[in-house]
């Protein structure tokens, strides 16, 4: 992870950094600008979850120039582990759509990679719909192997975007952007999970009242139940493991 003006919380190992909707805005907006190949990941609490059992995940989640913390159990985390309150739920599906609006009017180049072809010719098809400022310069869907996967980053590379966008879940997204990074010729990859199941309409955001209230999973998990253990099981076990790291590990 790269140095940053902005606060870091440690959490399970992982660096969050602790800003508001707005500076992870103008964090974005200086990314592209500088042009230098940086990635951005969010991290929530199945993410986290995911590191505490995958070592070598963890370590290329440490790898991002800058990791948003998303979700309910992120600020429980930060309270119990910390004795603060995040600044924001800075997560994906709010902060894309936000950046892109923030940036109407620049002629700034996307590429969009994930989800199944159909659903991502739909994706496409709704963001250059709402954020007619952007340039979308082409889309693929997220089912690759070695030799897609190197094809892909020449169609990415020829098509010279500035922001790439990559909606393949955890740890799938995360660790497709770190075996190709080397090789993108691009400013910015974000990973952006399940982002473009929204904007393909496969599925709808949570009412404002529940994302207020830090309940979004609950909606997520009767539109999703193939997610149960996610949230049922793994929510209480991402607080244990968090209880473990604040009253025994750091005492190790």
């Amino acid at each position: 992870m790269t140095s940053s003006p902005y606060p870091q919380l440690s959490i399970l190992g992982v660096d969050v950094t602790d800003v508001t909707m707005q500076d992870a805005l103008r964090i974005l907006e200086s990314l592209v600008e500088e042009g230098s190949r940086r990635c951005v990941f969010f991290v929530n609490a199945h993410t986290l979850n995911l590191t505490s059992d995958d070592p070598a995940y963890l370590s290329v989640l440490r790898t991002a120039d800058f990791i948003f913390g998303d979700g309910t159990g992120l600020r429980y985390a930060a309270r119990l582990l910390h004795g603060i309150r995040l600044k924001d739920n800075v997560n994906g599906t709010d902060l894309i759509p936000l950046f892109f609006r923030a940036e109407e009017g620049k002629g700034y180049r996307y590429y969009l990679l994930g989800s199944t072809a159909d659903a991502i010719a739909r994706a496409a098809e709704h963001v250059q719909r709402m954020f007619p400022g952007w340039e979308l310069v082409g889309y693929h869907h997220g089912y690759l192997d070695d030799e897609g996967s190197n094809r892909v980053v020449e169609e990415i590379n020829a098509a010279k975007p500035q922001v790439l966008f990559v909606g393949m879940g955890n740890p799938t997204q995360e660790l497709w952007i770190e075996a190709n990074r080397s090789r993108l010729q691009v400013p910015v990859s974000v990973g952006v999970g399940g982002l473009f199941a929204y904007w393909s309409g496969d599925l709808s955001r949570a009412p404002a009242w529940l994302r207020r209230v830090g309940m979004e999973w609950i909606h997520l998990l009767v539109r999703q139940p193939r997610k149960f253990r996610r949230y049922v099981l793994g929510n209480p076990r991402f607080l244990l493991r968090v209880l473990w790291e604040k009253y025994f590990s750091r005492s190790l």
